[in-house]
């Protein structure tokens, strides 16, 4: 029985991309990328660490982070939620509530946290490089 159930997730899982609404497996994760790209300059402006490693490390803020980081992602989240539910009701012709939320963490949750952190440090390093680069040039 559990076999079974575990095979039919994986099948429906991997059918998705080929099937019907297969755009939001690129356009999800895009406007996710966007998002988190977007936060991760605006973190940099402010001296953040990196979101994903300051959730883990910074206890007193994750709260807070957490927040900041649902109000960045949650609607695309949402948006790719109801996507699979339609999917699932125009090829499935039923709703598997697990699935949909498992396509909805990577196609929103994962882009999101995988690029934030980085766009942070890449735009700090080129904002210290920019610095040095300006202050190397004057004659005192």
């Amino acid at each position: 029985m559990v076999e079974h159930l575990f095979t039919r997730f994986w099948e429906q899982l991997i059918s998705r991309p080929a099937g019907p609404l297969k755009f939001r497996f690129v356009l999800q994760p895009l406007v996710a990328t966007f998002f988190a790209s977007r936060c991760g300059l605006k973190d940099s402006r402010e001296g953040k660490r990196a979101y994903f490693w300051a959730i883990f490390v910074d206890s007193g803020q994750r709260l807070q982070l957490l927040q900041d980081g649902w109000r960045s992602v949650g609607k695309i989240f949402i948006f790719a939620l109801v996507l699979d539910c339609v999917y699932q009701i125009a090829v499935l012709r039923w709703i598997y509530p697990f699935e949909a939320l498992v396509v909805a963490v990577f196609l929103a949750i994962i882009p999101y946290l995988l690029v934030r952190g980085p766009v942070n440090r890449i735009a700090t390093a080129m904002r210290k490089m920019a610095a040095r680069n300006s202050t190397a040039g004057r004659i005192c």
